[in-house]
């Protein structure tokens, strides 16, 4: 009787620091949970604020007379130095334009063009016109695309780091998505987006516990943008008292499960050699 006493009292003490070890706040953690279910809203946010300095820009111009594109792509630019049949001296050996911190690049044969706020459809309908009007190519087609859309995410996620977006658009959930989420310390209430844009910087704030995140200007990611996840009142507590709190708990459930478990074969060892 003793021993079944003994084993009860040890179980108990196991049962009772799990339960406490996994006592949490009751934050809310889920995502938009104050929105209707198939319920549909406007989209009102602008997915980019315009070519900026510092943006690598791919410039693509098509035409029916491939051979009159030559000197306006960079990539046939270089086949054509390295075949040494120099179409445009001023070819770049890099692929892309860097917009320079006056909002300019340097495009071959039309020269210096202000570029700094045009989005990437009024520069490529700007391009064209040049080459129309001067004479260069009258049926251009010209594309042009960002190179370098990056987001950098830090604070209460899987994987903090610097993200690199293949296309021109990138809203916070897609960007979080591909940092692995936030972990449950992660305060969802509370996301910041540091934004630096026309040598403006400005500190925004996201719900992303309330459907009004899909109102908010921060919603669409612009290119640089810095993502900041701080971690909620528990886990700050928690920092406060001892950063290594949690550690020594699951450590301490670890030697009890198996003190635990070495006492009941102990106890049935016993029962059984002295039956």
């Amino acid at each position: 009787m003793k021993s079944r006493g003994l084993k009860t009292i040890v179980l108990a003490a196991v049962a009772g620091v799990m339960l406490f070890a996994s006592c949490t706040t009751t934050e809310e953690i889920a995502y938009i949970s104050d929105a209707t279910r198939d319920s549909a809203m406007a989209i009102s946010g602008q997915f980019t604020n315009g070519i900026q300095a510092n943006d690598l820009l791919n410039i693509y111009v098509e035409s029916e007379t491939p051979l009159a594109t030559i000197p306006f792509n960079q990539e046939t630019n270089k086949i054509a130095v390295s075949e040494g049949t120099v179409m445009n001296p001023g070819a770049s050996a890099v692929s892309g334009y860097l917009v320079s911190n006056a909002g300019t690049i340097t495009f071959p044969v039309l020269g210096e063009i202000q570029v700094l706020g045009m989005t990437h459809a009024e520069l490529a309908a700007e391009l064209q016109r040049c080459l129309r009007e001067q004479g260069h190519i009258m049926d251009a087609v010209v594309t042009v695309k960002l190179m370098n859309f990056k987001v950098s995410v830090l604070g209460d996620v899987a994987r903090p780091g610097q993200i690199m977006a293949t296309g021109e658009r990138m809203t916070i959930f897609e960007a979080l998505s591909m940092v692995g989420d936030l972990t449950i310390y992660g305060q969802r209430r509370n996301v910041t987006i540091l934004r630096e844009e026309n040598g403006v910087r400005t500190i925004g704030e996201l719900d992303l516990s309330s459907k009004d995140v899909f109102k908010s200007p921060y919603y669409y990611l612009h290119q640089n943008d810095v993502v900041y996840v701080e971690p909620n009142m528990k886990k700050k507590r928690t920092a406060a008292n001892d950063p290594y709190l949690l550690t020594y708990i699951s450590a301490g459930l670890s030697v009890l499960s198996t003190l635990s478990t070495m006492f009941y074969y102990y106890i049935l060892a016993n029962y059984y050699s002295n039956r």
